[in-house]
């Protein structure tokens, strides 16, 4: 799983998505060991889905798509596919892969740093007038996205489109980490519920909206990727081992 060599070479990191993906391939291909240990997973919402059903069977009404996660993209993608007319929008690359992949087209916007309020920006950027949004998310996701839109004098309808479950994480696996690495606020709510305040010595957040949910459910944060990415997540990790490698 991990290369002979490169600045995080002999690092045990634990990856909490649930699926290590593209953040798994960066970490690996800088030398480090990727323990993959899922803490959220994707389930249907408390209505089943009929919410999102009938959103998506008017989607053609909508001027904008905007998903904030692969798990999104997944639900919608087919819907998407069969809407050519509206644009599609999503919060990072690995979501706009999925979705691009499943719609058949490209994704028209993907702001340059992967959060909700970034993705606000990127898209009111992008639009002079009120338009029809329709925003998929999970149950547990920040408002701030659809506060910014609504602000901003777009018509916004927020879809739940899947819970996120919380799930518990096998001491075994995780033994003998040397660092952790939160994508997610609820990442961090399921560490604690699971796991407890114990963590491994090197802690790192894809942002401060993620740091402060640590930091709040009392997490000791190491640091925050300055580029709230996979990449930055990836690049601040090495940041991180660099006193004690030499790099």
């Amino acid at each position: 799983m991990s290369a002979s060599a490169g600045p995080l070479a002999g690092k045990r990191v634990l990856v909490t998505r649930e699926r290590p993906g593209e953040l798994g391939e960066m970490l690996e291909a800088r030398g480090a060991f990727v323990v993959h240990a899922p803490l959220i997973a994707a389930g249907d919402p408390d209505d089943g889905g009929l919410g999102l059903r009938n959103e998506l069977e008017r989607l053609s009404t909508f001027d904008w798509l905007v998903v904030t996660s692969a798990a999104g993209a997944e639900r919608v993608g087919k819907a998407a596919r069969d809407a050519p007319g509206v644009r599609l929008a999503a919060v990072g690359t690995a979501t706009a892969r999925t979705l691009g992949e499943l719609a058949g087209r490209d994704v028209d916007l993907i702001p340059s740093v992967q959060t909700g309020a970034a993705l606000a920006a990127a898209l009111n950027a992008r639009v002079d007038n009120g338009i029809r949004v329709l925003v998929v998310q999970a149950d547990r996701a920040a408002p701030t996205l659809v506060d910014v839109l609504v602000g901003s004098g777009h018509e916004v309808t927020a879809c739940v489109g899947y819970s996120t479950v919380l799930l518990d994480v096998d001491p075994d696996v995780i033994a003998g980490a040397d660092a952790l690495v939160l994508a997610s606020g609820s990442s961090a709510e399921s560490w604690v519920a699971s796991v407890g305040l114990a963590t491994p010595p090197v802690v790192v957040a894809i942002g401060p909206t993620t740091a402060g949910v640590a930091q709040r459910l009392g997490l000791k944060i190491s640091s925050v990727a300055a580029d709230h990415s996979l990449a930055g997540l990836a690049a601040e990790l090495e940041r991180q081992f660099s006193g004690t490698l030499g790099v």
